[in-house]
């Protein structure tokens, strides 16, 4: 007696690829994993946000000492106030410097990517041959095996017939005007051709 397949089993290794896969868990479990991650990243956010503020106000009361100008006479403070301009305006010329520096190297970043494109417009790539195909051959590449069975796709199209219009023959007019004649007996033949 043969064991009993599950569905999965007897499916060929090409109809695993053709079915669409389904997601292991419910839309609701997503959803609610979905929440609870960025319930967790919001509040990781909010840590790290606080190291930061920490860190900033050690470095600043490690490297910045208060000033204590209560017992500073005037002579002094005015020394402390040329220091401290002096000071920022070193900081300032550096700064200017950097700055010149940055769109100086901007500039040349901008040329050479100018000059990257205009070479990879001038180099010749190669002519690539045209290969033909077979439709068995495409579904043998996309289903990753041989195909066994050849697939007749035209017999599966419509075949549309063009009718034929029908062409009236051209004629010289004046034979048709000679032959009705004249007068009121062209007249007649006329109206009787038309009814």
């Amino acid at each position: 007696m043969l064991p009993l397949l599950s569905h999965y089993e007897s499916m060929s290794p090409s109809a695993y690829m053709l079915r669409p896969s389904r997601p292991k868990i419910s839309a609701s479990r997503r959803l609610f994993l979905k929440t609870k991650m960025m319930k967790k990243a919001t509040v990781m956010l909010e840590n790290d946000k606080q190291v930061r503020r920490d860190e900033r106000e050690r470095t600043l009361t490690e490297k910045v000492p208060e000033l204590q100008m209560s017992n500073l006479s005037t002579q002094e403070l005015q020394n402390l106030c040329k220091e401290l301009h002096q000071k920022i305006d070193v900081v300032d010329e550096d700064r200017y410097d950097i700055a010149l520096k940055v769109a100086k190297n901007d500039i040349e970043l901008r040329d050479l990517s100018q000059k990257i494109y205009e070479l990879k417009g001038k180099m010749k790539r190669p002519n690539l041959k045209r290969v033909r195909v077979s439709a068995d051959a495409m579904l043998g590449a996309l289903l990753g095996a041989k195909v066994k069975e050849s697939v007749d796709f035209k017999a599966n199209l419509k075949t549309v017939k063009k009718e034929e219009e029908k062409k009236e023959e051209v004629t010289d007019w004046r034979k048709n005007v000679d032959a009705m004649g004249t007068g009121m007996e062209g007249r007649m033949k006329l109206f009787n051709a038309g009814q």
